[in-house]
């Protein structure tokens, strides 16, 4: 299943996080995107720990647009250091992970 990918990435607001994840989606980057509301962070930053209210978002993707996701994400993210952490699922459905493939300009 190494092909798909679960991507996590925090937003300053859920207007932002809608925003880049429908043009992920629209460039066929991602199958999908959730939008997870009112994520607390606490982090350091800058030799200091600091917290905010943020917006979690799940991409579904594949590891062969991986590389392209990634470019994109960055440029339109406004973080200097946007969190873009993937995960590789050991067990996907057939369905589900034909549906990923078909969305995220494999085929």
């Amino acid at each position: 299943m190494s092909d798909v990918l679960v991507i996590l990435c925090t937003f300053p607001d859920s207007g932002q996080a809608r925003q880049i994840g429908t043009v992920l989606v629209e460039k066929q980057l991602a199958a999908c995107v959730n939008l997870i509301p009112a994520v607390e962070s606490i982090y350091r930053w800058q030799g200091n720990v600091e917290t905010a209210n943020e917006v979690l978002a799940i991409f579904k993707t594949t590891s062969a647009v991986f590389p392209a996701f990634e470019k994109t994400l960055t440029e339109l993210h406004p973080y200097e250091v946007p969190e873009i952490i993937a995960l590789t699922p050991t067990q996907v459905s057939d369905p589900y992970r034909e549906w990923i493939l078909g969305n995220s300009g494999l085929r």
